[in-house]
C-alpha cells in the first residue's frame, strides 16, 4: 500500500491528499464516527482519550489527543484538546467544518489557527478512495503558524494510522 501523500502549501490554503484501500463510504465513517476515530486519530503516541461526536450540520467534535509515547519527553502526559464545528455534510462526498484549538469545557481558543476545512472524498472504483482534505487560515502567517507546529509530521502519521485502521478493518482484525 502506498503511502504516498501530497502536503501543499498556497498563500492561506493547506491542501492535503492521499488514496486510501477502502471504499469512500468507509473512509468517510471513519471520519466522522467516533467508534473509529478513537482508533487512529492523532500522531504515533498520541491517544484520542476524549472523542464526543454530533456529525450535523451547527454539530460539533469534541476530543483530546495525549501523549502517551515517554520517548517524545517534551511532550509526554502532555493534552491537545479540539473542537471542530460542522458545516456542511453531503455524505460520503464531502463535508466542511471549522478546526479550533479548545480546552476540555470546548471553549474555543481564539488565539490559535482555525482552518475552515472540506474534506472530499472521490470513490477510485469500488475499493480505494482519495482524500482530499483543504484547510484555508485566516492569513498565510496562521498557515505558518501550524506548519512551525509540525502539521505535515502530525497529519501524515494520523493517515498513516488511518490507512492501518482501514487494513485492519477490512481484514477482520
Amino acid at each position: 500500500m502506498a503511502k504516498e501523500m501530497l502536503v501543499k502549501a498556497e498563500g492561506r490554503e493547506l491542501i492535503l491528499e492521499r488514496v486510501f484501500n477502502a471504499p469512500r463510504e468507509l473512509v468517510f465513517r471513519a471520519f466522522t464516527e467516533a467508534e473509529h476515530l478513537k482508533h487512529w486519530w492523532g500522531a504515533r503516541g498520541w491517544t484520542l482519550t476524549h472523542c464526543e461526536i454530533d456529525f450535523r450540520p451547527g454539530g460539533s467534535w469534541h476530543y483530546c489527543m495525549k501523549c502517551t509515547d515517554s520517548k517524545q519527553e517534551q511532550f509526554y502526559g502532555f493534552e491537545s484538546w479540539g473542537k471542530a464545528i460542522f458545516h456542511e455534510i453531503h455524505a460520503p462526498e464531502w463535508f466542511v467544518y471549522v478546526d479550533y484549538f479548545s480546552d476540555a469545557e470546548g471553549n474555543l481558543s481564539m488565539d490559535m489557527p482555525a482552518p475552515t476545512t472540506t474534506n472530499r472524498f472521490e470513490a477510485l472504483g469500488e475499493s480505494r478512495t482519495k482524500l482530499i482534505s483543504r484547510g484555508v487560515y485566516e492569513s498565510e502567517e496562521a498557515l505558518q503558524k501550524v506548519i512551525a507546529m509540525g502539521i505535515e509530521q502530525g497529519v501524515t502519521e494520523t493517515w498513516d494510522r488511518l490507512a492501518e485502521h482501514l487494513e485492519a478493518i477490512q481484514s477482520g482484525n
